[in-house]
């Protein structure tokens, strides 16, 4: 059990730090996280529920595609990845999110 437990906590691979996600937190209680590429909906609430002892209502996921980049001469793409949107029961809150 808690190797599953510790598999479950690698699912969020970070928080997503812009504006469109801080505008989020403000209106709707959602919190936007960058996740494993492999991660689904109940691995992603139970992840979430785990680290921040918190109670999901709602998991969106959608991926975000790559994007081309150039330096110089060279060509190449930046890597696609995974966008999970959490909302949360109304009066829970993420600490990581409200500093800024």
């Amino acid at each position: 059990m808690s190797s599953l437990r510790q598999d479950i906590r690698k699912v969020i691979v970070r928080p997503v730090i812009s504006e469109k996600s801080f505008q989020l937190v403000q209106a709707h209680n959602q919190y936007t996280f960058r996740v494993l590429d492999g991660a689904h909906k109940t691995e992603i609430r139970q992840a979430i529920e785990d680290l921040f002892d918190v109670t999901v209502t709602d998991v969106r996921t959608s991926a975000v595609k790559s994007k081309p980049k150039r330096r110089g001469a060279s060509r190449g793409r930046r890597p696609g990845w995974k966008k999970a949107i959490v909302e949360l029961r109304p009066g829970d809150t993420i600490e990581l999110f409200e500093g800024a």
